[in-house]
Parts: C-alpha cells; sequence; structure tokens
C-alpha cells in the first residue's frame, strides 16, 4: 500500500511531539517570614508578577491549600530562627526549598524602602535569576543534637547565674567563702544570720540552684542515649576531637553541634569565618589594616574554643612556646584568641582526615593521647 502525502505528514505531526502545545511552567515564590504571618510573591522564569499573598502563619491548612493549587514550583525563605516548620510544610509540595542567607542578602537589608511585600518580591526575583546565596539546613539528628547541647549550656548559665546572686548577698554580710556550695558550705550558709529578706531570697535561689542540677542531670543522660545511637561517623570524630589535650566532652559536643557537617566548609578558613573568628580587614588607597575578629556566627562556639584554647596551653609544650611569643607582640587576650583560631584549624584537619592528634614531636604509629 502507497503512502499519500498527506498521510504521511499526519502520521509525523501526531507522533512528533509538539513544543507549542501545553508546556510546563515553573513558579518561583519568594516568602518573608514573620513570627505571624508570612507574605508571598510568585513570578515566572521572566520574573512577572503572577500573584501576591498575605497568610497568617496560624492557618497552616490554607497554606497548603493554595501551594498545592500553585503548580510546579520553588521557593525562597530566609533562614531566620523560625523557618523550620514552614519549610517541613512545604517540602512535600515544592521542587527545591531554598535557604536564603540573611546576612548576605545585603539588598533586602540595606534597602531604603522595605516592606513585607518588597522584601518577598526580591527573594522571588533572586531565586528566578539563581541569585540567593544559600545556608545551610542542618538534618534532623544535627537539629536535635544542636538543641541538647544548647539546652545545657542554658541551664549551667542558669547555675552560674544563682550562685553569683547567692554571693551577693553574702558579701553584704561579708560572709562569702570559697567552698559555698558544698556540703559543708551550705550547712554553714543556713547558720548565716541574714535579714528575713534576704533569708527568703536566698532560700528561693537555693530551691532554683537545686532543681536546675536536677534538670541538668536529666539532660545528661538524655545526651548520653542520644550519642548512643550516633552513626559511625559521627562517633569516629567524637574519637577524633577527644585525642586533642585539653578537649573533653562537653567542648566535643559544642564543636560538632555548632559545625553540624565539617565537610560542608571547603577549608579551614571558612570554618573561621562561620564562627565569627576571623579578623575584619580594611584596604583604602594601598593601605591595610586589620581589625577586631568579626564576632559572627556561634557564641557557643568562640566560648568553647577560647577555653579549648586555655587548656591546651597549659597542657602541651608547643602550644604554651607559641603563645607566649603571641602574647609578647599582641597581648594575652589577642593571643589567646589566635591559639583558638588554629585550634579550630587543627580540629577541621583531623575531622576530614579521621586522624587522631599527635604532637609534632610523636612519630607516625605512636599511640595518640587520651
Amino acid at each position: 500500500m502507497v503512502e499519500t502525502f498527506e498521510f504521511v505528514v499526519n502520521r509525523i505531526v501526531c507522533t512528533k511531539p509538539c513544543f507549542h502545545t501545553r508546556r510546563t511552567t515553573m513558579n518561583y515564590v519568594g516568602i518573608d517570614l514573620h513570627k505571624k504571618t508570612i507574605s508571598i510573591w510568585v513570578v515566572n522564569q521572566e520574573r512577572q508578577k503572577i500573584d501576591h499573598k498575605r497568610f497568617a502563619c496560624s492557618t497552616p491548612e490554607i497554606i497548603v491549600a493554595y501551594f498545592a493549587k500553585l503548580g510546579e514550583f520553588q521557593a525562597v525563605v530566609e533562614a531566620t530562627a523560625s523557618y523550620e516548620w514552614l519549610v517541613r510544610l512545604l517540602d512535600p509540595l515544592a521542587k527545591r526549598i531554598v535557604l536564603a542567607h540573611p546576612k548576605k542578602l545585603r539588598v533586602i537589608a540595606e534597602s531604603t524602602r522595605k516592606s513585607d511585600k518588597i522584601d518577598a518580591r526580591l527573594l522571588a526575583e533572586f531565586l528566578a535569576l539563581d541569585m540567593i546565596p544559600q545556608a545551610y539546613r542542618p538534618t534532623p539528628r544535627q537539629r536535635e543534637h544542636r538543641v541538647l547541647v544548647r539546652h545545657r549550656c542554658y541551664l549551667q548559665r542558669r547555675i552560674t547565674s544563682i550562685r553569683n546572686k547567692v554571693r551577693r548577698i553574702l558579701s553584704d554580710y561579708n560572709a562569702d567563702r570559697p567552698d559555698l556550695f558544698t556540703v559543708e558550705g551550705l550547712e554553714y550558709l543556713a547558720k548565716v544570720k541574714l535579714s528575713a529578706a534576704d533569708r527568703f531570697a536566698v532560700t528561693q535561689l537555693l530551691a532554683e540552684f537545686e532543681f536546675q542540677h536536677v534538670q541538668l542531670k536529666a539532660l545528661a543522660a538524655e545526651l548520653k542515649k542520644f550519642i548512643a545511637k550516633a552513626p559511625a561517623a559521627e562517633a569516629e570524630a567524637r574519637e577524633v576531637l577527644h585525642s586533642i589535650p585539653g578537649v573533653g566532652p562537653v567542648t566535643t559536643e559544642v564543636v560538632l553541634s555548632e559545625l553540624a557537617d565539617p565537610k560542608r566548609f571547603r577549608n579551614a578558613k571558612c570554618a573561621v569565618a562561620y564562627a565569627g573568628m576571623a579578623p575584619g580587614q580594611r584596604e583604602s588607597a594601598g593601605k591595610k589594616k586589620e581589625l577586631h575578629i568579626e564576632r559572627t556566627g556561634s557564641k557557643m562556639l568562640r566560648w568553647i574554643l577560647v577555653e579549648a584554647a586555655w587548656q591546651l596551653v597549659r597542657r602541651t609544650g608547643r602550644w604554651r612556646v607559641t603563645f607566649e611569643r603571641l602574647s609578647a607582640r599582641i597581648g594575652r587576650k589577642k593571643a589567646i584568641v589566635a591559639i583558638a583560631r588554629r585550634l579550630l584549624g587543627v580540629m577541621m584537619a583531623l575531622l576530614k582526615s579521621g586522624q587522631p592528634y599527635r604532637h609534632a614531636y610523636e612519630p607516625a604509629g605512636a599511640a595518640a593521647p587520651v
């Protein structure tokens, strides 16, 4: 049977995919998230406005229904303190959800005309151009680890605050003593003659002191169970950090929880910048001037690194010599920060290589210090 020209054309048209028919379009959604409301701006691939909505955070079912009808979309939201619930809500619906780094979005932060609508629109347009500076989103386990470790530090600060308040009251009676919070010291405190108001305040403070210790003990047990379920890579990272002199369980847990995944940093300098320990720098007309450290990122991470640096200087001769040399040139405070910065670099190198810490004079096959 000879095919006619019209039959052949019709067969080709029917079998060849037609690019002028329905085409899947991608929507780009910028979300300006607040505690009570979210502002949404939707644009297409040409950055043309499609829709603008505003929802209350207390109506998640309405938010889900709106995004379900939106079609294929990508969304961006700033990595603020309360973004996690929204990301979990939209994750099953979105093709991609991007966390925007708030500090790097200077266009929004430094804008003279700032509103929820403008912020959402800029986020959507930047996402359509693929120009969003992304922030890291921790895994569920990393978030749980961070919550436990930060809560432990909070309880410890509360205990320290209570101790200081009690000592402050006793200082008015010249009755403070170094072993005040030992068994003998508490017996002594019960016999000190205080005014009725001061005795009432001390009694309540001691009750809170005991309560916080109970909470701290329960948290330690919970953290121990959490560590027991650690995957192999996390357990190996703990062993590596424990091999560093002066780095104990508290330092190890803070460093691991705050860094989350050490391999996400390109090098040690990126980790130092993340910890806010990199010195600032200004340059003008060929003249450079180094400033103080930036102090961005986790305050807890900087604090624990400085504490670990003091222990390292006291325990090892090599680090002590370096510290004394720096102290003579820039002072003790700046010198210990420099040691902490170098310590973080050593930690990053060990975590990436998986090798335990060795002193400079130890041979390669020597046992690592405990």
